[in-house]
C-alpha cells in the first residue's frame, strides 16, 4: 500500500473517530446557544428551578399529530422544542410524545376517545383549511396535553390567546404562552403546599350557586375558604383575599381587619359594582341605577383608586335577551347588542393579562387613580375606544338600544376598568382612631409590600345559569349564545400573580415575533429561487470535486 493511500485512510479514520466522539459528548453534555433576538429558546429561571426540583418523571402526551396545516405544524414544532428544553433542564425527567387522536380504526372508537379527552378537560377545535393540493379539509383538533406524574394527571390546553384574531396571530400568542402553560401543569402536579385563598362572605356578596363557577375554577389550583369577618379579631393565614360584589356596607371593624391584613403584606382583590340596576324595570322608559352603599370608597381611595359612579357603554359588547312580541301566546325572545355588557379585549402590558382572550363585563364602571405615595399603579383592563360614559343619574332602558349601535355616538375613548396596585400601602386608619375593640399598640401604620387589584365590575366572578336546566354554568359562559369568555382564566391568572413567589407568571411576558415572507415578492421570484435551489447544490459539488481533482493532480505531478 502506497504512503499516500495510508495517509488518506488515516485521515478518514481520524475524521470518523472525531465525529463519533463529538456525538458522544453532545449526547452526554447537551449544550445549545440561543442566537434569536427574542431568546425564544431560553427558559426562565423560575421554570428552571421548577424542573430541577423534580424527583420523578413527568410525562406529556400531546394530542397534536397526523396531517396538520402548516401553521399548526409550526405550533407542534414549538411545543416539541419547548419540551425538549424542559427535558434537558430536568435531566430527562420530562418525557413526551405526540399522539394523533384520530388514529382509531373506526368512527365509534374515535368518538369515544374524543369524548374521553373532553371529559379530561382538553378543549377541541374544529379547523377548516386547504391542504397542499388545494383541497378544502375539515379536521377536529385537540391542541392540548395530558400531563401525568405517578397516578396524578392534569389537562393543559395550549391554544391560548385572542380567539377573535386571525389564526396565525392566535397561534403565535399560544407559542408565546407555551412555557407558562406547560410549566404551570407541572407545578400543579408537583404541589409543594397549596396556597390559601379567602372569599369574604356576607355584605350581600353572591354565594352558593351564583359563584359555583368561581369556586370550581379557584379550587382547581388553590384551597378556597369562605371567611366571615363579623366574629374575627384578625384576618391572617391567607395568601390572597377576594372581596366579590358586595352590596351591603362593611363596618369599620371589618374594614380594619382587611386593612391590617394588607399592612402585613397581604394581597387583596376587589370586584366592585358601583351601581345597581333592576333589569325587570328596564323596559319602556327604563329605570335609574342607584349607588351601592358598601362603605369601601374611602379605603380604595387611600390605596390609590376611585371607582366612579357611572357606567361605561361599549360598542364592542355582548347581547341581552328581550321580549320582541308574542306569537301564539308564546313570548318571542330577541337578542340585542347590549353596550352595558362590554366585551373587554384591550388589556395592559402586565403578564397576567398578556394574550388573554375576551372578558365579558356586565354594568362596568370606570376607575380613576388618585395620589398614593409609593404605590405603582398598572392598568390591567381597558374598554375599546368606542365608548360612552353615562354619569349620574344613570338611566337604563331597552328602548334606547333597539337601533343599531353607531360608533360615532360612542366617542369617549378607552376607559380603564381594572387596576393593579403594588407597594407599601399607608393604612386607612393612620391619623385616625382604630375601631373599638382593637389594641392601638398592634396597629401597623405603613405596611410591608403588598398587592391590590381593583375591578370595576362585581359580576366578573358571578356565573350564569342554563335557561333550560337552571344549572349553574361555568364561569364566563354566556347562557343564551353559549359563548365562552376568559373570565375564569383572568381570575386564575391574577390569583397566580398574587400568590406565586416563584415568578412563574412572568413567563407570560415572552414575545415571539412573526417574520412573515413578502407574499408578492415570493410569487414574483418563485421560479428564480427554485432554480437556485436546484442548480446551486449541483454546481457546488462539481466545484468541490474539481478543486480536489486539481490538488491531487498537482500533488502526484510533483512526486
Amino acid at each position: 500500500m502506497s504512503e499516500g493511500r495510508k495517509i488518506i485512510i488515516l485521515q478518514t479514520l481520524t475524521l470518523l473517530l472525531s465525529v463519533w466522539l463529538v456525538n458522544q459528548l453532545a449526547d452526554r453534555f447537551r449544550v445549545q446557544f440561543d442566537l434569536t433576538e427574542e431568546k425564544r429558546y431560553t427558559i426562565s429561571e423560575a421554570t428552571k428551578e421548577l424542573l430541577r426540583s423534580l424527583d420523578e418523571q413527568v410525562f406529556f402526551e400531546v394530542y397534536l399529530a397526523g396531517e396538520l396545516p402548516s401553521n399548526f405544524e409550526r405550533f407542534q414544532k414549538s411545543i416539541g422544542e419547548m419540551l425538549e428544553q424542559f427535558a434537558m433542564e430536568s435531566d430527562n425527567l420530562i418525557q413526551y410524545k405526540f399522539t394523533d387522536p384520530a388514529q382509531a380504526t373506526n368512527q365509534q372508537a374515535r368518538n369515544q376517545f374524543y369524548q374521553s379527552l373532553i371529559d379530561k378537560g382538553i378543549e377541541p377545535s374544529n379547523l377548516n383549511y386547504k391542504n397542499a393540493d388545494g383541497d378544502r379539509m375539515e379536521k377536529l383538533l385537540f391542541p392540548g396535553a395530558i400531563v401525568s406524574k405517578g397516578m396524578n394527571e392534569v389537562a393543559a390546553n395550549l391554544v391560548k390567546g385572542n380567539s377573535a384574531a386571525e389564526i396565525d396571530i392566535l397561534l403565535n400568542q399560544s407559542i408565546e404562552g407555551l412555557e407558562y402553560e406547560l410549566a404551570s401543569a407541572i407545578a400543579q402536579l408537583v404541589g409543594g403546599g397549596t396556597r390559601k385563598v379567602a372569599y369574604i362572605t356576607g355584605h350581600g356578596s353572591p354565594d352558593s350557586l351564583e359563584v359555583a363557577g368561581f369556586r370550581s375554577a379557584v379550587l382547581s389550583r388553590f384551597d378556597l375558604f369562605n371567611v366571615s369577618l363579623s366574629n374575627r379579631n384578625e384576618l391572617s393565614g391567607y395568601d390572597a383575599v377576594v372581596i366579590g360584589k358586595p352590596t351591603q356596607p362593611f363596618t369599620e371593624r371589618e374594614k380594619y381587619l382587611v386593612d391590617q391584613y394588607l399592612m402585613r403584606g397581604g394581597n387583596l382583590i376587589y370586584f366592585i359594582d358601583a351601581l345597581r340596576v333592576n333589569m325587570d324595570s328596564a323596559s319602556g322608559e327604563g329605570t335609574v341605577a342607584i349607588s351601592y352603599k358598601t362603605n369601601l370608597a374611602d379605603q380604595l381611595f387611600k390605596y390609590g383608586v376611585r371607582i366612579n359612579q357611572n357606567y361605561v357603554l361599549d360598542v364592542n359588547s355582548g347581547q341581552f335577551p328581550v321580549v320582541a312580541g308574542n306569537v301564539g301566546g308564546q313570548p318571542q325572545i330577541q337578542m340585542i347588542p347590549w353596550p352595558f355588557f362590554p366585551v373587554l379585549t384591550n388589556f395592559g402590558k402586565h403578564p397576567s393579562v398578556r394574550n388573554l382572550d375576551a372578558i365579558l363585563g356586565r354594568f362596568v364602571s370606570e376607575i380613576d387613580t388618585v395620589k398614593a405615595e409609593g404605590i405603582v399603579k398598572t392598568p390591567l383592563i381597558n374598554t375599546s375606544q368606542y365608548t360612552k360614559l353615562l354619569g349620574p343619574p344613570v338611566r337604563v332602558a331597552f328602548n334606547d338600544l333597539r337601533d343599531k349601535l353607531r360608533p360615532e355616538r360612542f366617542t369617549d375613548g378607552p376607559k380603564t376598568v381594572g387596576y393593579l396596585l403594588e407597594g407599601k400601602f399607608m393604612s386607612l386608619y393612620a391619623n385616625r382612631l382604630v375601631p373599638k375593640g382593637f389594641d392601638k399598640t398592634d396597629f401597623i401604620e405603613k405596611g410591608d409590600p403588598g398587592k391590590v387589584i381593583v375591578i370595576g365590575d362585581g359580576d366578573i366572578i358571578r356565573n350564569d345559569f342554563d335557561p333550560e336546566t337552571d344549572e349553574p354554568l361555568s364561569l364566563g359562559v354566556e347562557p343564551f349564545t353559549k359563548t365562552t369568555y376568559a373570565n375564569e382564566e383572568f381570575i386564575l391568572n391574577i390569583l397566580d400573580y398574587m400568590v406565586d413567589d416563584s415568578g412563574l407568571i412572568e413567563t407570560r411576558s415572552r414575545e415571539v415575533k412573526i417574520r412573515p415572507l413578502d407574499r408578492v415578492k415570493v410569487q414574483q421570484e418563485r421560479t428564480k429561487w427554485q432554480l437556485v435551489n436546484l442548480v446551486a447544490p449541483v454546481l457546488l459539488v462539481l466545484l468541490i470535486g474539481g478543486i480536489k481533482w486539481y490538488i491531487r493532480k498537482n500533488k502526484f505531478a510533483k512526486q
